[in-house]
């Protein structure tokens, strides 16, 4: 069992202001590599985020069918669905969701073939969790999301918790 340290004035020990000012966003992570799941949900959560995860496409796909979020992070090389293919089903169920799609290239015929592509944002592997944050940050302050409603499901109404897909 570990100890949490806190300051004299009671803040927990380690924790930035950031953690204490950032809204509650919701966000899933989907990825299926397990300590890159791990090392961004933890960031995430470290900086006052919700986060949900989902270790494939196709359960990504049903996190987002059932829960709310106000980001998409996801990976592209998943197994059964591609991150490319999360992404193309989120856009024709016309769910206007901002989408982190973290990618090692983006060759430009996926572009021209996949145009709904051109309005994900690019997290070029390998990266940083600070680079992650920065760009979730960057997302988040640029989207209208008075324009995505967060509706929680009503079995999440009365709960505050992540949503954390096992």
């Amino acid at each position: 069992m570990s100890e949490i340290k806190t300051s004299q004035a009671g803040a927990t020990a380690g924790f930035s202001l950031q953690c204490e000012t950032n809204p509650p966003y919701r966000i899933l992570v989907v990825n299926d590599d397990a300590d890159i799941r791990r090392l961004n949900v933890e960031g995430l959560r470290r900086h006052g985020y919700e986060v949900g995860v989902a270790e494939d496409g196709h359960a990504g796909w049903l996190e987002l069918q059932t829960n709310s979020y106000n980001l998409l992070i996801t990976g592209n090389e998943l197994p059964g669905l591609s991150g490319i293919g999360l992404i193309k089903k989120l856009r024709l169920a016309n769910m206007p969701l901002p989408v982190i799609i973290a990618i090692e290239t983006m060759p430009m015929w996926q572009s021209s073939q996949y145009p709904w592509l051109l309005h994900a944002s690019k997290l070029f592997k390998p990266y940083t969790v600070s680079a992650l944050l920065e760009l979730v940050k960057n997302v988040l302050s640029t989207t209208n999301n008075s324009a995505i409603k967060l509706r929680r499901p009503k079995n999440l109404q009365a709960s505050h918790q992540p949503v954390v897909a096992s």
